[in-house]
């Protein structure tokens, strides 16, 4: 583990390789699983808010889902998560755009209706955060589902965290990425 400020970033981030290829994984990551998108506690509200702005946007399904379970959800560990239509299958904010899933938050936010782009898990996938009281564990996710990801990182020679720049600028800040960055060029 690197330590960069409040957080312990595991070397796999800096190490691994990774970029998305969704002609590949058709957006899998959006629909497996065993619960939605995992949220932290500010984005409630958020979801709140910017609902009826991305309802436009969503399928029949998601709305129905949401009307019925709420914005967001708890799941069987207590975690705040997306709502999934049908308890299990799809986030409710999927979208599907020739055949690759898509999200609807996104959608409404690339078509300046809301300001937010999502929630901060789906931006920063395949990291995962743990957070405890004084600091956070970043580690990076290895699912089956994104092979195609990692090796189209590994082609085009892209660590994980420079694949997740923007997200991790956006959670953390620029100097806490530019330290990370600074880290990685000393291992």
């Amino acid at each position: 583990m690197i330590e960069v400020q409040h957080t312990l970033v595991h070397e796999d981030i800096l190490e691994e390789s990774f970029v998305c290829h969704l002609d590949k994984c058709k957006g899998a990551c959006c629909v497996e699983g065993d619960a939605g998108a995992p949220l932290e506690r500010s984005e409630l509200k958020i979801l709140e808010e910017i609902y009826p702005h991305v309802k436009p946007f969503m399928t029949e399904k998601g709305i129905e889902t949401i009307e019925q379970q709420g914005t967001w959800v708890r799941d069987q560990d207590g975690d705040y998560t997306t709502p999934c239509v049908d308890g299990n299958k799809e986030c409710a904010y999927v979208i599907w755009e020739g055949g690759v899933s898509k999200c609807a938050i996104e959608k409404a936010y690339l078509e300046n209706k809301v300001h937010w782009k999502k929630p901060i898990s789906c931006h920063l996938y395949p990291i995962r955060i743990t957070a405890y009281p004084e600091f956070e564990i970043l580690n990076y996710d290895r699912w089956h589902i994104c092979k195609a990801a990692c090796s189209y990182g590994r082609e085009l020679k892209v660590p994980v965290y420079r694949f997740l720049k923007e997200p991790l600028i956006r959670k953390y800040g620029e100097d806490w990425y530019n330290e990370l960055d600074g880290a990685a060029s000393l291992s």
